[in-house]
């Protein structure tokens, strides 16, 4: 399911597309995408121009970042499609969810609501799975995660889930630490992005 790679150089961003989100996570969306578009690092997101999403591919794109959106074609009007940036339009969530893995290097998991979850409890269960060993990075601000970070230790004090699960991502409070993690992320031994530090 990977590629060989010698730096991060695509990023997807999982996030929330309400435009009622806390403007400090908006603000947050948006600074994200500015240091993507300064880092050179492409951004991949779900399509839409709503919410966090929005917030973060406008603001890359007005940068002057590359921006590729995807998204199912029953979204196109409800998530307000960015048109301004390259999009593909896909049948479903599922090919949504897959392409945007195969176009990623490394992921960011900005606050969001159960879509959010839905996919990053895939994209975990799959690095579980030793299926990729992409950088997965939480902005975690004001401990955001902790509750789904506190399940996951529940289902590992269960054992359910061996414990390295647990190292599984990195998880920051300030926007501002996301894009140099990425930065310094190496490939393993398998030809995909290692867990950054």
């Amino acid at each position: 399911m990977g590629r060989a790679i010698e730096r991060v150089e695509s990023v997807c961003v999982f996030c929330g597309s309400s435009d009622a989100a806390d403007p400090a996570y908006l603000r947050a969306a948006a600074n994200l995408g500015k240091a993507l578009a300064a880092a050179d690092l492409r951004l991949i997101y779900g399509g839409g121009g709503v919410g966090l999403m929005g917030a973060c591919a406008r603001a890359a794109h007005a940068a002057g970042g590359r921006v590729l959106g995807i998204i199912p074609d029953f979204l196109v009007g409800r998530e307000k499609a960015l048109e301004s940036v390259e999009h593909v339009v896909v049948a479903n969530m599922h090919e949504r969810k897959m392409l945007m893995f195969e176009r990623s290097d490394a992921f960011v998991v900005l606050p969001g609501g159960v879509g959010t979850l839905e996919e990053v409890v895939e994209l975990l269960s799959w690095r579980r799975l030793e299926l990729h060993a992409k950088p997965v990075v939480f902005y975690n601000p004001g401990g955001f995660w902790r509750p789904l970070f506190e399940l996951f230790q529940h289902t590992v004090d269960a054992r359910l889930t061996p414990p390295e699960f647990m190292d599984a991502w990195t998880a920051v409070e300030r926007i501002e630490e996301v894009t140099p993690l990425l930065q310094s992320a190496r490939p393993d031994s398998r030809g995909a992005a290692a867990k950054v530090a």
